[in-house]
């Protein structure tokens, strides 16, 4: 008896010490010179990432040993769960220093595997992503058809969460991950996205560009591919961590608002002097909680994310710093994306207008303005709620749709500001559309100085509020709607068949 006890632990040690002898191929990662190479760049390894991002010892891997046939450790990519703020969350993370990050057979399991758990379990999924596309010297051999990471990360979209991180230089199949995602956060200096890296361009085009020309952070940051920039990895994993807690909705301790001057010191009365709404956003949502994103994208409109009273909220605001507040393609196709993100993951959505309506003109008509306005009033108007819109001093014909203006359009509350007013479009544009005489002239003039009185007198607008009341309004109008997504959700439940 006790030789074979002894036997079954000779047994065990050699197992046990292959497994040790595997786990440290795995933890070795590329090696130590690419480690070095690229801690060298001032980026991050894979794993440091992956453990900067997840609470300290939460994280638990799968996959670890994918790669071992072909001598590269986990197949170049990282794969596992953790909490972030102690709330489940996947991850995934391209590995730069074995083989370039590239996507290999085991490695598109993983990133398949992550998929469909973060659908199954309804767990938000982060990629962090630094890789060259599908390997070049992967195996030819047949393989049975399988789902890929695209066509899941597809079905994914306003199910859970999802965010890429761009820390690298991130080509082909593995680029393509970022955009199927609801938020995507680029480092300065080091993320680059592209459908294929300089050496495939100037061989199919001639073209002869840099890899940060080709698809910096500045490219995409202002192409709309990307939402927000980085200064580093570590800010970048920061920025998740911030996001996750919005879009989880979850509520926190109220702050006073960060700017504490009245708003009628930021809001010029006189609509042809400009301000900056973010100034005014600060002013009214809950102090350092206004998290703009695709700042440099459609700029004539700001989205963000913001808290009111600790709630999270969805915030399509006019900028008047840009062309007046004048809505183009851009600023439309942004407000579009942003309200529907907010739609699927049970944001309130505050639409906040200042705007002469959609800009005019020839460029504005070949760039598809009137089709994605379009596509912006439906996504607002599909918008279930709650939704809150205020007028601060001008909302002039489809703008104002677009804006959810229109009265008994599913709002919980429409609200205007004193000075506000409302109608086709601006009195001396109208008065020149159809070439009017002095009296006519005057009489647009005087309606449209007349302020939102008239519109209020038709319950056009719920209520003109003094804007030093707008915080409090607005919060009293959010607390309406307490009851909404309970009882979406218990109608959800009593009737399956009605779950999209």
């Amino acid at each position: 008896m006790s030789n074979q006890s002894g036997t079954e632990a000779a047994g065990w040690d050699g197992l046990l010490a292959e497994f040790e002898r595997r786990r440290s191929v795995a933890n070795a990662q590329g090696g130590t010179e690419r480690i070095d190479r690229q801690h060298a760049k001032g980026a991050l390894t894979a794993v440091e990432r992956v453990h900067a991002l997840i609470d300290a010892g939460t994280f638990r891997e799968f996959g670890t040993f994918a790669g071992s046939a072909i001598d590269a450790p986990r197949d170049a990519f990282i794969a596992g769960h953790g909490l972030i703020d102690g709330r489940p969350v996947l991850v995934g993370a391209e590995d730069a220093t074995v083989q370039g990050g590239s996507i290999g057979s085991a490695g598109m399991s993983k990133r398949a595997r992550l998929a469909t758990l973060a659908a199954q379990e309804g767990v938000p999924l982060v990629m962090l992503l630094d890789g060259a596309g599908h390997r070049v010297n992967a195996r030819s051999d047949r393989v049975r058809p399988a789902p890929t990471d695209l066509s899941l990360l597809a079905d994914l979209a306003g199910v859970v969460p999802t965010i890429a991180v761009v820390h690298g230089a991130s080509a082909g199949h593995g680029a393509l991950t970022a955009p199927l995602c609801d938020l995507i956060i680029m480092v300065r200096g080091q993320g680059q996205l592209f459908v294929a890296g300089p050496p495939m361009v100037a061989a199919a085009t001639g073209e002869q560009i840099d890899k940060e020309s080709l698809g910096g952070s500045d490219m995409h940051l202002a192409s709309g591919v990307a939402h927000l920039g980085a200064d580093n990895d570590h800010h970048a994993l920061a920025l998740v961590r911030e996001l996750l807690s919005l879009l989880g909705a979850v509520v926190a301790a109220p702050h006073p608002p960060s700017q504490t001057v009245s708003i009628t010191q930021l809001i010029p009365s006189n609509q042809r002097v400009p301000y900056d709404i973010v100034a005014v956003l600060e002013a009214v949502f809950d102090g350092g909680t206004v998290r703009v994103v695709q700042e440099l994208f459609g700029t004539s409109m700001v989205t963000a994310f913001a808290r009111l009273n600790g709630a999270v909220v969805a915030v399509v605001a006019n900028q008047p710093l840009v062309r007046g507040g004048a809505l183009d393609a851009d600023a439309a196709a942004k407000a579009a994306r942003f309200i529907d993100l907010a739609a699927a993951h049970g944001l309130p959505l505050v639409l906040v207008a200042d705007n002469p309506g959609v800009i005019p003109g020839a460029a504005a008509e070949r760039s598809g303005a009137l089709r994605l306005a379009a596509r912006m009033f439906v996504a607002q108007h599909r918008h279930p709620g709650p939704k809150l819109h205020v007028t601060l001093r001008k909302a002039y014909g489809f703008g104002s749709s677009m804006m959810g203006q229109n009265p008994f359009d599913g709002q919980t509350v429409t609200l205007a500001l004193p000075d506000a007013t409302v109608g086709a479009m601006p009195a001396r544009g109208a008065a020149d559309a159809i070439a009017a005489d002095d009296p006519t002239r005057a009489r647009l003039a005087d309606l449209e100085q007349g302020g939102p009185w008239r519109h209020a007198d038709a319950l056009s607008y719920d209520e003109v509020v003094h804007p030093d009341d707008l915080r409090q309004v607005l919060l009293d109008s959010l607390r309406l709607s307490a009851g909404r997504a309970e009882r979406r959700d218990h109608r959800l439940a009593d009737h399956p068949d009605l779950r999209p």
